[in-house]
């Protein structure tokens, strides 16, 4: 099985610095040479552990989607799809839509992320309010 990327890069931006309307994103890009990297973007967050989570969650995303055959362009097309409709009330994940291509890999991420935040004293619910609260 070839390796689908040469190195991984974790970088925490600005939110408004993001691809689209998400607070975690990831991506192969091309590298030095011809190799590939893949790019894991994260919203800059009030607490480093926060930014943490929301890196493993993207890490453990992408490792089941490139093993399970999603594409990062069906990815990429549900997620814009889905914030472009999105109501604004609508506080929900695109991951979690039963019509995801990545629902499987997107809840099995979140299930790691809520283990760890549990080992690293993270309120669920504090977390949550400020990944709702980036502009």
């Amino acid at each position: 099985m070839s390796r689908p990327f040469d190195s991984i890069e974790i970088e925490f931006v600005p939110h408004d610095k993001q691809r689209y309307e998400t607070v975690g994103d990831w991506r192969l890009v091309h590298g030095t040479g011809s190799k590939k990297v893949l790019l894991i973007t994260v919203s800059q967050l009030y607490d480093w552990r926060h930014e943490a989570l929301v890196a493993i969650h993207e890490l453990a995303e992408v490792l089941m989607c490139q093993h399970n055959g999603v594409s990062q362009e069906s990815v990429d097309k549900f997620d814009r799809d889905f914030e472009e409709a999105r109501h604004p009330d609508n506080h929900d994940e695109p991951g979690d839509d039963p019509s995801a291509p990545y629902v499987k890999e997107h809840c099995v991420a979140t299930g790691i992320e809520r283990i760890l935040a549990a080992e690293l004293d993270v309120k669920w619910q504090n977390y949550e309010r400020e990944l709702e609260s980036l502009p």
